[in-house]
């Protein structure tokens, strides 16, 4: 038997990089799956995945559209067994001093505020139906500082908290959360900083082992982390970082 077989998966920001992996697999392991994305519709790549995959527009940010889509999703596979909390956004690369507060604003609305929504609603179903897990992508720049990108580390230091201190409350309900913390990945994050190769280099050079991550060992990560392989595992940030925070 697949390690999914009749879950239902949730995915943010599935419509590429790590959420994309993600689906794929989840799929592969007999899940069904409902992708969040903000796009008005799947991406090319999400199209190629042969399962059951269903699709609803949301931008996380905003919490009525969050629990329109948590309906929208119900209505459609009748509940969540598993939500994948992925969406993200970096923010533009500028020392503090320098920072725009609608960018601060957007990534702490998007970061933080969109895992926060999900996970309310999520929790609300997981505790109707006996339990459930979270998994919250957050990052290596939640652990660690990352230069000139203030808010986007605030916003990991925050998902990496919010997982902590949730799982300590649901853990009797039979809820589990825990946390990935990727570092430098191969996603369209990292491809908004193409145009600067010297910059892309220094943060190969900065990882031990002299690479970046992909987004299918990330979402290995997490579906681990879903799976009844990490059944006593909750309240953690496993991070996947090629050695970056250990040096």
């Amino acid at each position: 038997m697949k390690r999914f077989e009749n879950k239902k998966v949730l995915i943010t920001g599935g419509n590429g990089g790590i959420g994309l992996e993600a689906a794929s697999k989840f799929i592969a392991e007999g899940a069904q799956v409902v992708v969040f994305d903000i796009a008005e519709q799947k991406s090319a790549e999400l199209e190629k995945i042969k399962g059951d995959v269903h699709y609803i527009q949301c931008d996380v940010s905003k919490s009525a559209n969050v629990k329109a889509a948590f309906e929208k999703a119900i209505a459609t596979v009748e509940k969540i067994d598993i939500l994948i909390n992925n969406a993200g956004i970096l923010g533009p690369r500028v020392k503090t001093e320098h920072y725009p507060e609608e960018d601060f604003d957007l990534v702490i609305d998007v970061n933080v505020k969109g895992v926060f929504y999900c996970m309310k609603e999520a929790i609300s179903i997981f505790k109707r139906i006996g339990g459930g897990v979270i998994v919250n992508t957050a990052s290596v720049a939640g652990k660690i500082g990352m230069s000139r990108h203030l808010a986007y580390s605030a916003s990991k230091h925050a998902v990496i908290g919010m997982t902590k201190s949730a799982a300590v409350e649901y853990a009797k309900q039979n809820i589990r959360i825990n946390a990935v913390c990727p570092g430098f990945t191969e996603t369209s994050m990292l491809a908004t900083i193409n145009e600067e190769p010297e910059y892309k280099q220094a943060l190969r050079q900065a990882t031990p082992m002299k690479r970046f991550g992909k987004p299918q060992e990330i979402a290995t990560a997490i579906l681990f982390l879903a799976s009844d392989e990490s059944s006593f595992m909750t309240g953690q940030g496993v991070v996947l970082d090629g050695g970056l925070s250990v040096q």
